[in-house]
């Protein structure tokens, strides 16, 4: 009897211990989290490029600015951009508050210049943000695009406070089209390089783009592209942004399954 019971109680520890196993194995919170910091640290930049052109001040500001101040006697350069204190909804749907410090070196176009932005108790549909992200323009590349060197280094803390994931990126960032118009809404820009984080569970990944994340200031979300993650000890998930629809879905496939999140 008492054989059996044992060999019960160890059968059902095994089962256990798989199904647990298995959920990791499945598990795709790195790919949430990082899908989530890329968004809103891109989102920043987003936001400096709308307040700002090479000239100053643009005219068609968001409702949902409380007031922008821009100093040009100083070097590096300093843009404040300040949300208030409480949401508002922006054109894009999404809920603000805070404020982006932006320092620059000169002009976003020229050679040389160097960005970097640094959220101020900022706040993203409730999402806390916190870090810098640096862009540095390196000029041409060899088909003429202008494109740009990118450092992030910050984390995003859940609504409830419940969670922080940690987020770093090391990017290109080359401009494909739009560079010869006054307007920054039909600007679009190709991403790679890599990256690495933590989870909201604690666990490291790291991260490559494998086909480019194709950026449309027009879109708040990335449109296109695939990259690959791989937390510490687990198979690599591969995620897909789509083909260019500006939507919220992305999907990842994990042991031979796909989901779906958005």
């Amino acid at each position: 009897m008492r054989k059996t019971l044992f060999l019960a109680t160890a059968l059902l520890t095994i089962i256990a211990c798989r199904k647990e196993h298995d959920a990791v194995d499945r598990d795709y919170t790195s790919a949430v989290d990082d899908n989530l910091a890329e968004n809103f640290f891109n989102d920043a930049l987003k936001q400096a490029d709308l307040a700002a052109s090479d000239n100053g001040l643009r005219d068609a500001l968001d409702g949902c600015i409380d007031s922008i101040a821009i100093d040009t006697t100083v070097m590096p350069h300093t843009l404040y951009i300040d949300f208030g204190t409480v949401n508002c909804t922006g054109s894009d749907g999404r809920q603000r508050r805070g404020a982006l410090l932006v320092t620059f070196t000169g002009p976003y176009r020229a050679v040389g210049t160097e960005i970097t932005i640094t959220p101020i108790d900022y706040h993203v549909n409730d999402y806390f943000i916190q870090g810098t992200k640096t862009v540095t323009n390196m000029g041409p590349n060899s088909d003429g695009d202008i494109y740009f060197t990118v450092q992030v280094d910050g984390t995003v803390t859940a609504p409830d406070g419940s969670w922080t994931a940690e987020h770093h990126a090391t990017r290109t960032r080359t401009w494909i089209a739009g560079e010869d118009t006054a307007t920054p809404w039909d600007d679009v820009y190709l991403i790679t390089g890599s990256g690495n984080g933590v989870n909201r569970h604690g666990l490291a990944y790291t991260l490559q783009i494998t086909t480019a994340l194709r950026i449309e200031i027009g879109c708040p979300y990335i449109v296109s592209g695939k990259l690959e993650i791989t937390p510490s000890g687990l198979p690599t998930r591969y995620v897909d942004f789509g083909s260019g629809s500006c939507d919220a879905s992305v999907s990842v496939t994990v042991n031979g399954t796909t989901y779906y999140f958005g």
